[in-house]
């Protein structure tokens, strides 16, 4: 039975209402096109695109890990995703990158995290709470660590 655990990251948001997903339509529009285009003529490749990376199961397991050794977290978080640059949005190494809270959407908010000198991982602010904070607009849903501003 295989009992790997599941990935830090989701492939394509589907939680969210109206997200876009820009899958495929790459090629149709230039399939017909009498005229070549630059791209064509020079043989110009194209990097792979990443589209609909979704990484709050990230973000919630490290909350979850605070207080807890970095070097530990960080192996088994590194062997859950596909890259590790994600994993620095969140959690700064240096004093000077240290940050309150992060925005990971257009509404999204999370802790930020640092890695003390004994290499235990902190929250940055532990006084900031979602009935802290308050909203920039009216008409979006606007989360703190997955609870709404103005709440708890």
């Amino acid at each position: 039975m295989n009992k790997e655990k599941p990935k830090l990251f989701r492939k394509v948001n589907t939680k969210a209402f109206n997200v876009d997903h820009y899958l495929g339509g790459d090629f149709r529009n230039t399939r017909h096109s009498k005229r070549e285009t630059l791209e064509q003529t020079k043989g110009k490749m194209f990097g792979k695109k990443e589209r609909g990376l979704d990484y709050t199961p990230l973000y919630r397991f490290l909350l979850s890990k605070v207080g807890s050794n970095w070097d530990e977290i960080f192996s088994e978080a590194k062997a859950r995703l596909d890259k590790v640059e994600p994993i620095y949005g969140m959690v700064a190494l240096i004093e000077d990158k240290k940050r309150d809270f992060i925005r990971t959407g257009e509404s999204s908010y999370f802790s930020g995290l640092f890695v003390d000198d004994n290499n235990i991982l902190q929250l940055s602010n532990p006084d900031l709470k979602a009935k802290d904070m308050k909203p920039f607009c009216t008409c979006c849903t606007h989360t703190f660590n997955g609870k709404l501003f103005g709440t708890e």
